[in-house]
């Protein structure tokens, strides 16, 4: 019996996303297939593939970040749609690649009556027709596995912060501090990344941080950040208020600089606080929600963003030669052969 035929994938990227779509192929070593996108008066819109799909895999390439013309809503709902799409055209597999996961954070009910943002996403999503789901650093892996049926695939940034921050200040005695009890795991990964590139040892330290009333406070720092240069890591910065009052918090204590890496800043007004906030001396991010005109411009050398594409282009070609992604989660670069 002749085995079935394998037809070549076909890859999209709604507008939003087209530049980072575009590197992300060109290091896979794919091209992007051809999308219509028309949108009609009143704000409805249309996406429709112009090459078939059918019993082809489709990948699809939407960071949910909002900006001035685009909110998060809007963004979310044409990946719902063109995933929907793609399943009534035929398309054998649907795994949408979504660099920045907007609605994350609210993954546990805090209060009475709360909503769990993160299930709602991932029932429709999966109610859309999403088979697989690629993700980069999200709030917690852990509660967006257990709100999927679906397989998840989860990214990190920190190995490319760790192997750029080792390359920059290889040097540094570092501090890997954790803004929250919440972001220690992340920091004990991180600290492990910093320390195998620096090859000497990297300390740990965190940052409590209460909430009373809706407004959050910060708590004592547990670590030893004296004479020493502390490395704030988080997730995302979304007003900057968390990072830039631990970055205070670690100058009271006695740090000499104060670095931030933090994966996403879906927000450019959070970003431009921690650029203006002078106990900070400079910020380490990605550009996962793209650059957008709203984004503040790099003060001298204190804001630099790391290109993602590389990364999500090397898991794509992995994916499609059937190579597993472990090796994305600890090394950076990845070694050829490996």
């Amino acid at each position: 019996m002749a085995a079935p035929l394998t037809l070549e994938p076909r890859l999209y990227a709604l507008t939003e996303s087209l530049e980072l779509g575009k590197a992300a192929c060109q290091v896979a070593g794919v091209e992007l297939s051809a999308l219509e996108e028309r949108t009609f008066a009143g704000g409805e819109f249309k996406l429709r593939p112009l090459t078939s799909v059918r019993e082809r895999p489709a990948y699809v390439f939407q960071s949910l970040a909002g900006s001035p013309t685009v909110s998060i809503a809007d963004s979310f709902v044409r990946l719902l749609f063109l995933l929907n799409g793609l399943r009534d055209a035929g398309a054998s597999q649907r795994i949408a690649i979504i660099p920045y996961l907007a609605y994350a954070r609210k993954d546990r009910r805090t209060q009475l009556r709360d909503p769990v943002n993160t299930r709602y996403v991932a029932q429709l999503l999966e109610a859309s027709g999403a088979d697989r789901v690629m993700v980069l650093d999200v709030h917690n892996p852990a509660a967006l596995d257990n709100a999927f049926r679906i397989p998840v695939d989860h990214l990190t940034a920190l190995p490319m912060m760790a192997d750029h921050l080792a390359t920059s200040h290889g040097s540094t005695s570092f501090v890997v501090v954790s803004p929250d009890v919440g972001g220690i795991k992340r920091a004990q990964l991180f600290q492990e990344l910093l320390e195998a590139r620096c090859g000497h040892p990297v300390d740990l330290a965190f940052i409590e941080k209460r909430r009373a009333s809706g407004k959050v406070a910060t708590g004592r720092l547990v670590g030893d950040v004296v004479d020493r240069t502390a490395l704030i890591v988080d997730d995302l910065c979304a007003t900057g208020g968390t990072l830039i009052r631990a970055a205070e918090r670690c100058r009271d204590a006695g740090a000499i600089a104060v670095h931030v890496a933090v994966s996403h800043t879906p927000n450019a007004a959070g970003l431009d606080a921690l650029m203006a906030s002078a106990a900070i001396t400079d910020v380490l991010t990605t550009d996962s929600v793209g650059i957008r005109q709203d984004s503040p411009p790099a003060i001298g050398r204190k804001l630099t963003r790391l290109p993602v594409a590389a990364l999500l282009g090397q898991a794509l070609r992995r994916i499609l030669s059937g190579k597993p992604l472990a090796p994305l989660l600890i090394h950076w670069p990845v070694p050829a052969d490996d």
